[in-house]
């Protein structure tokens, strides 16, 4: 029965079935395979059970090509805020969104793996995707990093409960010392906005499908990931970059 699949799986494409089988030929196959699911129905469970492992291979590579693709963009770009260790051996890249829940679930997970592995090296990329006020806390990010502040009011609106808006953006920049009106001049540079699109794009180049996503290795890594877990992924891009 097994050496049915093979046929199952051809015929589930439409397009292949028409360049392989003419249509008298087609039909006499369907009436196999009919009959051989009638005696034995577990044809189907493996049938489907091979596409879809064909169908993680094929992501699993399409992802991998697009990441060994954008290698710069995503790791060396001069603009983006680098945290842990500059030099790392391991770049981990995150994008986040300030709004996003999950990031902020993942954010002391970042700072204990920075703290365990000194070798690590954080590329953070701001991903607004979850409405204008998104929009507005990476904005006042990157305009931030001109008076080198990034990493303190990264931290200041990662740690706020509840909503992430312009009034409360205000409060913790002038807290951390920022010049306010600067901040919000430079909030509207078109090079602020021209970042914001770029990681976007990048983002959607890569499969990027919310947020948090990170990239350690040649690995995309979605989700709250674990201190525990982080620490294992690190350790496999490691292992992977010896000869």
């Amino acid at each position: 029965m097994l050496r049915l699949l093979p046929l199952l799986l051809l015929l589930a494409s439409p397009l292949a079935a028409q360049e392989t089988f003419t249509a008298e030929q087609r039909g006499a196959v369907v009436d196999i395979l009919r009959r051989a699911l009638r005696e034995d129905p577990s044809i189907l469970r493996e049938a489907l059970a091979s596409l879809e492992a064909a169908e993680t291979r094929d992501r699993a590579l399409a992802a991998a090509q697009a990441l060994a693709a954008e290698s710069d963009a995503l790791a060396r770009n001069p603009a983006d805020v680098v945290r842990g260790n500059p030099r790392g051996d391991v770049t981990v890249v995150e994008f986040f969104d300030v709004r996003c829940g999950y990031c902020r679930q993942l954010t002391p997970a970042i700072a204990e793996l920075i703290r365990r592995d000194p070798q690590v090296r954080l590329v953070l990329k701001d991903l607004p995707i979850l409405g204008p006020n998104s929009v507005v806390a990476a904005r006042a990010l990157i305009a931030a990093q001109r008076q080198g502040k990034y990493g303190e009011l990264h931290d200041a609106l990662m740690a706020l409960t509840g909503e992430v808006a312009e009034p409360q953006i205000r409060r913790e920049a002038e807290r951390l010392g920022l010049d306010w009106a600067r901040l919000r001049r430079d909030m509207d540079d078109a090079a602020v906005t021209a970042r914001i699109d770029a990681n976007l794009a990048l983002a959607r180049r890569i499969g990027v499908e919310g947020t948090p996503a990170m990239v350690i290795g040649d690995r995309l890594v979605g989700g709250a990931v674990p201190v525990a877990a982080l620490v294992q992924l690190v350790s496999d891009a490691r292992a992977a970059r010896r000869p």
